[in-house]
């Protein structure tokens, strides 16, 4: 039997109801997919990109406190969730290009 994705620390009936439109059904899937991968999956599924819930969603399948992630880590996070975000805005982009638009190379719209 499936677990419910609210079943884990600081995931809430919400985001359980993001990860059924994202066709994310059960607390293993989520943890199978990992923070990265199931966070993509919500944002091609229409939830909108927010650097709290991405960050909870990491500390919540470390099985940590929302409230934990701070200083050197958080920075790292922000740039993860950011290239998320921009490979989510760029889905015609191949790895090559959207690769050259974080470093600059590609000039922004």
């Amino acid at each position: 039997m499936a677990t419910p994705v609210s079943s884990i620390r600081n995931l809430g009936p919400a985001f359980e109801q993001s990860c059924a439109r994202a066709g994310i059904h059960s607390a293993e899937e989520l943890r199978a997919l990992g923070a990265d991968a199931a966070y993509a999956q919500l944002l091609r599924h229409g939830t909108r990109p927010h650097f709290i819930g991405y960050y909870v969603l990491v500390m919540a399948l470390q099985g940590r406190p929302w409230n934990d992630c701070q200083g050197e880590e958080k920075k790292a996070l922000r740039k993860t969730f950011d290239a998320l975000k921009a490979e989510m805005s760029d889905p015609g982009l191949c790895a090559f290009e959207k690769a050259m638009n974080e470093i600059g190379v590609i000039a922004r719209p």
